[in-house]
């Protein structure tokens, strides 16, 4: 039986190597490829080698290479027909039914990409001359290089009603095949077919293999209707079934580490930015997630970050992702999610702050479960006993949906846990004396020019303590010593921060000791008692670090710490000075990253906007009046 390449590159397409071979073939991440104990001879070190990107297999020791289909026919010792309907059922495509019919369906869908292919070429033509003059000023506005105008494959549609149809006829093409293509509108009144792309900026939509099915244009014109216009459904493309940037974007997974993610973003252009900064990512089709993107997204990475805009529309679109995702999310297969700070995208923060910033903002995610819970929070008040009961039984149902049994129950002990703790039972009282808060005025004010993430305290301490010192000498500011010792006062204040402390922290190895701790208590004892805290702490050998970190919180004059405020007033006071420190710790990072890449890019501007900004929190963070500031613009 002869099967076509489209077919058998579609097959490819959907399963990785990796995946195919590790099914029998222990295997190790090594760079760019994995590494395993050959299948084919006996050996003690590893000498076969597979990678995703290039889609083969070298085993070094038998000096045997191929693809996923010959590896089946090597080990299993299948036919090549018997593989590919093996591999096929496995990629979730029906095997074709090679007749007279099929043979002339296959040449019609390629013929018709033929004619897609040619009209990316022409678009992209358009753009440099002088037809696509506003469109290169469009471009040029939006700080989008030349360059990537070819790595992007972007094009301009001229206004002209028919300048397409004319070119693509000329070079042998029937007006009936670029209406089917979604090349052309065919009038109802049956007059003469016509462009269906006019004064539009034109993103080529590929499928898997990189090859065009379709189109995306961004009018120019600001009176047009539709701002952006998708081609419409063929038999080539399927909006439902497709992601604009996925072959690119499984390239930059296949070429980074382990821990790469795979961004969902809005647009075409926040796709762009996200992979112009060497982020992998993907955006649907205009409409709300499909359980079939979804499925591609979840072959190349195990837990792609949801990235919605911070509006309204960008809110909805994320409650949608979260209803279509529920029932289908298993180990091994979830979401993450991510929002950019101060109500941008992703474009928007690459043209104003550079890659650094935006892969530092984009790294700051949270958990699917931790999103759900969220958006039931909001969904209605829970101000009485009835209420209250309805959004616990809201809770229960949403755990319910999840097919899988096991992760379904921990749903549900997840979140109800969430749920508890927004009524703790008591609140210990804290204490902290007014000469304390004078002195740590006195420090701040007295400063000299320094690193503002330094600790600006020497104080006397016993000689447990001063041997902790001399390891917490760069202890983040007092700041975020009152953070981490009101959490160990009471660690429920943490309680809808957990994953980012889990996984961030404060950015100072010393100082996020104690934080992951804290953290694996909290997870694993649920302790929530002071002594039985500071026990364990101490247990751990944290004994000196939890000195040091009293003397430093006592300097910050952190509110909070006080007993003198409601409990309410003192969790919003916590959160706002740990959303300021993470946003401190983040332009660190960020300022650290610009400064290394200075030398292959020399954008100070960059650098110093992140500097002043830098400064600006550090200004917040000495006032106290965490209040002023939501976040950085």
């Amino acid at each position: 039986m002869r099967f076509d390449d489209r077919f058998l590159d579609e097959i490819r397409s959907r399963l990785r190597p990796s995946d195919v071979v590790g099914k029998t073939v222990k295997l190790r991440r090594q760079g760019r490829e994995y590494a395993g104990l050959s299948p084919f001879t006996k050996e003690k070190t590893p000498s076969f080698f597979v990678n995703d990107e290039k889609g083969f297999y070298h085993c070094f020791s038998s000096g045997k290479h191929g693809d996923i289909f010959s590896f089946l026919q090597e080990t299993e010792r299948l036919s090549f027909p018997e593989a590919v309907e093996r591999l096929a059922g496995e990629a979730g495509l029906s095997m074709p039914v090679q007749d007279q019919r099929s043979v002339e369906e296959d040449r019609k869908r390629a013929s018709l990409q033929d004619w897609l292919e040619a009209a990316a070429s022409w678009f992209a033509g358009e753009l440099k001359r002088p037809s696509g003059q506003a469109a290169r000023a469009y471009l040029e506005k939006r700080k989008l290089p030349a360059d990537d105008w070819k790595r992007f494959r972007l094009g301009y549609a001229p206004s002209s009603r028919t300048a397409l149809k004319d070119y693509l006829i000329s070079k042998g093409a029937k007006p009936a095949e670029l209406v089917q293509a979604g090349l052309l509108i065919q009038p109802e009144d049956g007059g003469a077919p016509y462009d269906r792309f006019r004064d539009r900026i034109m993103f080529p939509i590929t499928d898997l293999r990189g090859k065009v099915i379709s189109f995306g244009g961004r009018a120019l014109d600001p009176e047009a209707k539709a701002k952006y216009l998708n081609g419409p459904e063929t038999e080539l493309f399927n909006k439902s079934h497709v992601l604009y940037g996925l072959y690119d974007a499984r390239k930059i997974v296949s070429a980074g580490d382990a821990d790469a993610p795979l961004v969902v973003v809005e647009g075409y252009m926040d796709v762009i930015a996200c992979q112009r900064a060497g982020v992998a990512a993907v955006a649907g089709m205009g409409t709300a997630l499909t359980e079939e993107q979804m499925a591609l997204m979840w072959r190349v990475h195990p837990e792609p970050t949801l990235c919605f805009d911070g509006d309204k529309a960008g809110q909805r679109a994320a409650a949608r992702a979260i209803d279509r995702a529920l029932p289908l999310i298993q180990p091994g297969k979830s979401f993450r999610f991510a929002v950019v700070q101060g109500g941008k995208d992703p474009d928007d923060v690459l043209r104003e702050q550079g890659p650094a910033v935006l892969k530092t903002q984009l790294s700051v995610t949270v958990p699917f479960v931790e999103a759900l819970f969220a958006l039931e929070k909001d969904a209605e008040p829970y101000d009485t006993p009835e209420r209250k009961v309805a959004f616990k039984a809201r809770l229960r149902k949403r755990a319910a949906t999840i097919a899988d049994k096991e992760l379904s129950a921990a749903y549900r002990d997840d979140l109800l846990g969430r749920f508890e703790a927004l009524w703790p039972t008591e609140r210990p009282v804290y204490t902290v004396g007014a000469a304390a808060r004078a002195m740590a005025d006195h420090r701040w004010r007295g400063q000299r020019k320094r690193n503002p993430l330094e600790t600006p305290f020497q104080s006397d301490v016993t000689p447990e303590g001063k041997a902790g010192l001399e390891r917490l000498r760069r202890l983040s500011n007092p700041l975020s010593a009152a953070l981490v010792l009101a959490a160990i006062n009471d660690p429920r204040v943490v309680e809808d921060k957990i994953e980012v402390l889990n996984t961030q922290g404060f950015g100072d190895r010393y100082l996020d000791q104690i934080v992951r701790a804290l953290v694996e208590l909290r997870l694993t004892m649920d302790a929530t008692d002071k002594a039985l805290v500071q026990r364990q702490l101490a247990a751990k050998g944290l004994t000196a670090e939890m000195e040091i970190l009293q003397q430093a919180a006592r300097l910050s004059g952190a509110a909070f710490l006080t007993g003198t405020l409601p409990e309410e007033k003192i969790q919003e006071l916590w959160d706002q000075a740990f959303d300021v420190i993470l946003q401190l710790v983040a332009l660190e990072r960020a300022i650290m990253q610009t400064k290394e890449d200075i030398s292959r890019d020399p954008d100070f501007e960059t650098l110093n906007r992140l500097k002043s900004m830098r400064d600006t929190l550090v200004r917040v963070v000495r006032s106290g009046d965490f209040s002023t500031i939501k976040s950085v613009q």
